[in-house]
């Protein structure tokens, strides 16, 4: 693990709205020898950051030799742009360090902001004086751990009021959150996990994306789990549903993140 990489070298966009918050960072995890990268969002309801679904789970990414690095985003109170802002931004820092593919992976609302960043996106501004904001935050793959898909079925009300506050019934807003409708052909592969018994994020969001993913051709990996409550991570205390951690290697090593020899 290497030092701290703040996203701006000033304040970051929205900053007025979150005054008690951090400026959103990445921690760098590194496996030498990566092709690609994954940025890796914990869960918590965009209230706050659960630990065991940040460094755990890039320490995995990085013995299934790929590269990662946990973002450090802003949660309730901040603007409902800002998480969105910080893992775009997140996406762009990471791709130029020089890798060749970038990943975004999330649990739970850390799953919401991942397929928000793989459902709205720019190939970049060119006339940025910002070199990185030349760059493209479309993500090469992304991967929502029982992630909150959509903020309209299925979802999770804790999470929608969170980020949206006294706008969580605006309709256009819910839906600019729903991943499942806002999928298109040019969406990046998917690879998605999510238990049956899930009790606090119904399986039936993890369902209903990969649906949109169906329709708009667009390829994807699923991994459904008869047991297991929500917040698992990287299940340690039921090895079944733990294997998901291989079954994801083994993808990002087909997709072409992995060193050659992992």
């Amino acid at each position: 693990m290497a030092e701290k990489i703040m996203l701006w070298s000033g304040r970051a966009p929205y900053s007025d709205d979150s005054p008690e918050q951090a400026q959103p960072s990445l921690t760098p995890y590194i496996a030498e020898g990566s092709r690609g990268a994954v940025v890796v969002i914990p869960g918590g309801a965009y209230w706050m950051k659960a630990d065991h679904e940040g460094g755990p789970v890039a320490e995995m990414l990085v013995a299934g030799g790929v590269s990662a690095f946990v973002l450090d985003y802003r949660v309730h109170p901040c603007n409902r742009l800002a998480p969105l802002s910080d893992a775009n931004r997140a996406i762009r820092v990471v791709r130029s360090l020089g890798y060749e593919k970038v990943g975004i992976l999330g649990f739970s609302a850390g799953g919401n902001l991942c397929c928000t960043a793989a459902t709205h996106y720019d190939l970049g501004c060119e006339d940025s004086c910002d070199p990185i904001e030349r760059l493209s935050c479309r993500p090469d793959a992304f991967i929502p751990c029982y992630a909150v898909s959509s903020f309209i079925s299925y979802t999770h009300k804790g999470t929608v009021a969170n980020l949206l506050g006294d706008q969580k019934d605006d309709l256009e807003l819910l839906k600019y959150f729903s991943a499942e409708l806002n999928v298109t052909p040019d969406t990046p592969p998917a690879f998605i996990w999510h238990t049956v018994a899930d009790g606090s994020v119904p399986v039936e969001s993890s369902l209903l994306l990969a649906k949109a993913l169906s329709d708009a051709r667009v390829p994807y990996e699923m991994h459904l789990f008869p047991e297991g409550q929500h917040g698992l991570g990287l299940a340690p205390d039921l090895p079944y549903v733990g294997k998901w951690a291989g079954l994801l290697q083994a993808w990002l090593k087909l997709l072409g993140f992995a060193r050659d020899d992992a």
